[in-house]
C-alpha cells in the first residue's frame, strides 16, 4: 500500500497549478483594484462601482444573463428529455455538442452574415412579403446567438441527470395513479434538479462576462460586465477600475456557484440496492 504521508507529493503539481493560474491572477486583480491611474493606493474605484452608471450596467448584465439562461433551460430541458428516449441518444448528443467545438469568433462572424441585411434571415423574411429588417445589432440577435452558443452546456448536464433516473420510479408513480404532469413535477424534475443547477452555472456565469458577441453581434448596444472590463483595460487604460469590476464579477460568480451548488439526496438515481 502507498504510504499516506507521501500522497501530498503527488498533489504538488496540482497545488502549483492552482497557485500560479488561479490564486496568483486573482491576487493581481485584487491588487490592481486598489490603484489609480498614477499607480497610487485608492478606494475610489470601489466607490465608483457603486455609482448609478455601474449599478445600471450590473443590473443589465444580470438581466441578459438571466434571460439567456432561462431560454436555454426552456429549450435544453425538453431536448435532453427527448434524447433520453431516443434509440441513438449518444449520437444525437454528440451532434448537439459538436458546434461547441467551433471557435467562438467563427460562429459570431457566421451569424453576422446570417443576420445581415442581405443574409439568409432577411431573404426568408422577404420571401414572405416583408421588407428587410435590421436584425443585426439588436437585443434579439445578441440573445439568440448567446443562447445558441450556450445550449450544449445546458443540455449535457440535464441529459446526464435525466438519463440516470431509475425508470422503475417513473413506472411506480404511474402505477399509483399519478398523471404525466404529476410524475414530472414530483419525480422527474426533483431527481434531475442537480443537472439543471449545473447547467445554470455553465450558462449564467459566463453570460455575465460576455464581451465578444456584445461587440460583433450587438454592436456595443448591450453593455455587460465583461464589456466594461474590456473597455477599462483596452480603451481607457484604467486597469484599476477594470480590476475592480473584475473583483465584483468574481464575487458574483462565487455567490451563484454557492446558490446553485448540487445537494445530493439519497435514493434518487438508478443503482442497485446495497
Amino acid at each position: 500500500m502507498t504510504n499516506r504521508s507521501s500522497r501530498p507529493w503527488y498533489l504538488a503539481p496540482y497545488y502549483i497549478w492552482i497557485a500560479l493560474f488561479v490564486i496568483a491572477p486573482i491576487a493581481l486583480v485584487v491588487y490592481f483594484s486598489f490603484l489609480d491611474l498614477s499607480g497610487d493606493f485608492t478606494l475610489e474605484n470601489y466607490a465608483n462601482f457603486f455609482s448609478s452608471t455601474y449599478f445600471r450596467m450590473t443590473l443589465s448584465s444580470f438581466w441578459y444573463a438571466f434571460l439567456i439562461t432561462l431560454i436555454s433551460v426552456l429549450i435544453a430541458y425538453p431536448t435532453a428529455y427527448w434524447l433520453t428516449k431516443t434509440k441513438h441518444k449518444q449520437l444525437w448528443l454528440l451532434l448537439i455538442i459538436i458546434p461547441s467545438w467551433i471557435n467562438l469568433l467563427l460562429k459570431a462572424y457566421a451569424f453576422i452574415g446570417i443576420f445581415g441585411l442581405y443574409g439568409p434571415a432577411n431573404q426568408l423574411i422577404q420571401f414572405f412579403g416583408a421588407g428587410p429588417l435590421q436584425i443585426l445589432f439588436t437585443d434579439f440577435s445578441f440573445v439568440f446567438v448567446a443562447v445558441y452558443i450556450f445550449i450544449p452546456f445546458m443540455v449535457l448536464p440535464i441529459f446526464n441527470s435525466l438519463d440516470k433516473i431509475n425508470p422503475a420510479l417513473i413506472d411506480a408513480s404511474r402505477d399509483l395513479g399519478a398523471s404525466q404532469w404529476t410524475t414530472f413535477r414530483r419525480v422527474i424534475f426533483p431527481l434531475a434538479i442537480n443537472g439543471v443547477k449545473s447547467g445554470v452555472q455553465a450558462v449564467f456565469i459566463p453570460a455575465l462576462s460576455l464581451f465578444v458577441i456584445t461587440r460583433l453581434i450587438a454592436g456595443n448596444k448591450v453593455i455587460t460586465l465583461g464589456t466594461a472590463i474590456e473597455q477599462q483595460f483596452l480603451v481607457t487604460q484604467n486597469w484599476g477600475m477594470g480590476s475592480t469590476i473584475a473583483v465584483f464579477l468574481i464575487l458574483f460568480m462565487i455567490i451563484i456557484m454557492l446558490l446553485t451548488g448540487p445537494k445530493e439526496k439519497g435514493g434518487a438515481l438508478n443503482g442497485k440496492a446495497k
